[in-house]
């Protein structure tokens, strides 16, 4: 009688490996964010996120064509306008860039799935993500009607959900009631839930434009020490209306995407971002890791930590990846 398990049996070649596999990553797990900017004939590279472009309208397709032909099935849209003033009346112009690109998007593509984050950081000229006062705070429930506009907006533009990323306290009770009033109780709320004061995000900043001019954003989003807050954040995203929710950043708060997973029976969405993705393109780029296997690796993490769908830059080449496989 053998006196240990064998576990190599079910490690014997990749068929076997292959059989017993508990999670497998595909290309309808993903969700791919995209950045547009005002003007005409414009892609914009950004420079400390590899591959990663800022495109006009009128050139968008060519980054849509790709997502659609990967078989992604939803993109996430940031806006960056030509004008930012201190009311952010970019972010909940109906005519507004991000709005506009949603209708070309929605008309072009209407079975892919536009999510619209909601937030002021790119729209205002202070960077932040709420109303500010003369004294340098931010604003909270003065905040509140601005992101429901713009929530309120978006939604006639034609986004099929959208995600308030600001984490101003009840912000999704207020866009959920204001979604209702305007006739949208269809629309879901995919809220950034916990959301953390991350220094993952400085690559994004460069993309969306919104780096704070003053201070930064540790007031309203999340201590990255905190992980039972995070869960008392999620409870009340949930009650007051939220339907999905996302963990953000990912690759440091995998516990966070778990705990969730153990405690909440709803869609749960790990954002893959900007920083994880522009370490693994530098390293990558030095030759020191593969960067195929390294970012399959990690997105399979997410995926095992409970995360169902995954918001991340690598999108694309993943999906492609993938079908070799």
């Amino acid at each position: 009688m053998e006196k240990f398990r064998r576990f190599r049996r079910l490690r014997t070649s990749e068929a076997m490996r292959s059989f017993v596999r508990e999670n497998e990553l595909h290309a309808s797990d993903f969700i791919y964010p995209v950045f547009v900017v005002a003007g005409r004939d414009k892609k914009i590279p950004v420079s400390s996120m590899p591959g990663v472009f800022q495109y006009s309208i009128d050139r968008i397709d060519e980054e849509i064509d790709e997502v659609a032909s990967a078989g992604i099935p939803a993109i996430l849209i940031f806006g960056i306008p030509d004008h930012k003033d201190d009311k952010a009346t970019g972010a909940y112009d109906e005519h507004g860039v991000t709005q506009e690109a949603i209708r070309h998007i929605k008309d072009k593509y209407p079975d892919l799935i536009v999510i619209a984050d909601v937030c002021l950081c790119e729209y205002t000229s202070t960077g932040h993500c709420g109303m500010v006062d003369d004294k340098g705070h931010i604003l909270n429930d003065e905040t509140l009607p601005l992101l429901t506009a713009t929530a309120e907006s978006m939604a006639r533009a034609g986004a099929d959900i959208v995600a308030p990323s600001d984490m101003m306290d009840g912000r999704v009770a207020a866009i959920r009631e204001g979604l209702d009033a305007a006739g949208f109780e269809l629309t879901p709320i995919l809220a950034y839930s916990a959301k953390f004061a991350s220094a993952y995000y400085g690559p994004f900043r460069d993309a969306a434009e919104s780096a704070p001019k003053f201070g930064d954003r540790k007031t309203y989003q999340m201590d990255p020490a905190n992980g039972r807050e995070a869960m008392r954040e999620i409870a009340d995203d949930l009650d007051e209306g939220a339907d999905m929710i996302i963990i953000k950043p990912a690759m440091a708060y995998l516990d966070i995407c778990k705990e969730a997973r153990l405690r909440f029976n709803v869609p749960l969405i790990a954002y893959n971002v900007s920083g994880e993705y522009a370490m693994i393109k530098a390293a990558a780029a030095n030759g020191w890791i593969d960067e195929k296997r390294i970012t399959l690796e990690t997105l399979t993490g997410m995926k095992r930590a409970g995360a169902d769908r995954i918001i991340t830059y690598h999108a694309i080449e993943a999906a492609h990846w993938l079908q070799e496989k």
